[in-house]
């Protein structure tokens, strides 16, 4: 297998994540780091055994013979990143959200198709083995004809920052874009779209809230000017729809987890009850006029796939995918163009709570701004 020269973008919490992965993938080499905080990238460098770091990402592109750069910076930094790194004959690994606005993202999906690079955005929630499960149902015609979808992502209360966790960076649309639909949604919606084949969106209506009390210290330090708590309705090409709840804070116990519906059958996924997982994975079918509710040995269904296929650990994680895809071993996954219908339908939401009505997918793109910021 060919080695894979990486250069990480960013050496906070997300890029130390994405190194762990990589330590964990034969054929990945992570040969430099870059950090505006550059004691930090020397201290995750050493600690990871990389040997080159920088302060400036420019610098890295220009020094370093790199196959990839992993791009683990906040929303609004990715596309500026992005698109210099495809330009200069790289391609890019994104954190999710492909960027903080749809304007932005689409740049970044326009940029990598005229430059011939990939371009792969970090949708973890497609290797799961659950959602691989569905993703056999569907293919397999055991759902039908699909028809609707819901994603569902909970916390009780765990907004970033002001109660406890992450910093103040996730909170103001200034870094981040937006907030819980940004930060979790977009694992939610894009495991659906997938599901659904991306469909193209049509019409979005949708509300979003900032109501549960916080620490008021807390609030004003963080500049907390973001949604803890998005729902909204998606109109799809075909007659599909999408209903949407995602929070980071809401009194309640927990949510169902995610389904998916079609003439055949239907799949319900696992939902969170903050960070407990409840209600696995399930198949619901009719059966010579009985009804069925099923479970599936998925550990099982994993390990055999596993055993047969030439590249058993190509689906094993976002980050495995990458680099099989770098490979040349399976296709990459087209998690831009999911990434950027998330972003789209998101945007929507804010446009519609903003207008208070219904929005078409037209005008939300015709109305999306940049919102980049360059380091």
């Amino acid at each position: 297998m060919d080695t894979i020269k990486i250069g990480i973008v960013g050496a906070g919490q997300i890029g130390k994540a994405h190194l762990e992965e990589y330590m964990n993938i034969p054929g990945a080499a992570i040969i430099a780091i870059c950090d505006i905080n550059l004691e930090e990238a020397k201290r995750v460098a050493a600690k990871y055994g990389v040997s080159n770091v920088y302060a400036d990402y420019r610098e890295m592109l220009q020094q370093e013979e790199l196959d990839a750069i992993d791009v683990c910076l906040h929303n609004n930094y990715h596309m500026p990143v992005t698109t210099e790194a495809l330009e200069a004959g790289i391609h890019v690994y994104c954190e999710k959200p492909i960027a903080g606005s749809y304007a932005d993202g689409l740049k970044m999906v326009k940029t990598a198709k005229a430059c011939g690079k990939l371009l792969h955005i970090q949708l973890a929630h497609l290797y799961h083995i659950e959602t691989r499960a569905a993703k056999q149902l569907i293919d397999a015609g055991k759902l039908g004809k699909l028809y609707h979808a819901r994603s569902t992502g909970f916390r009780r209360r765990n907004r970033p920052y002001v109660d406890g966790y992450g910093t103040a960076a996730f909170t103001r649309k200034e870094t981040a874009g937006g907030g819980a639909l940004y930060d979790m949604g977009v694992y939610h919606i894009a495991r659906m779209l997938y599901l659904l084949g991306n469909p193209q969106v049509e019409r979005i209506t949708g509300r979003t809230y900032q109501e549960m009390a916080m620490d008021e210290e807390r609030r004003l330090r963080s500049g907390f000017d973001v949604e803890e708590m998005a729902a909204g309705l998606v109109c799809l090409e075909g007659g599909i729809t999408l209903d949407i709840i995602e929070s980071w804070s809401l009194q309640l116990g927990g949510l169902e987890g995610s389904s998916i519906v079609g003439s055949e059958g239907g799949i319900r996924l696992p939902g969170a009850v903050s960070d407990r997982e409840a209600n696995g994975f399930s198949f619901h079918t009719t059966i010579a006029d009985l009804d069925m509710d099923c479970t599936v040995n998925l550990e099982r269904a994993d390990w055999r796939q596993r055993m047969l296929s030439p590249f058993p650990n190509a689906y094993a994680t976002s980050q495995h995918h990458w680099i099989a895809a770098l490979q040349g071993q399976v296709p990459l996954l087209p998690t831009a163009d999911i990434a950027l219908n998330t972003m789209l339908i998101s945007e929507g939401l804010y446009l519609s709570q903003q207008l208070e009505r219904e929005v078409s997918a037209e005008e939300v793109a015709r109305g999306s701004k940049s919102t980049s910021i360059v380091l």
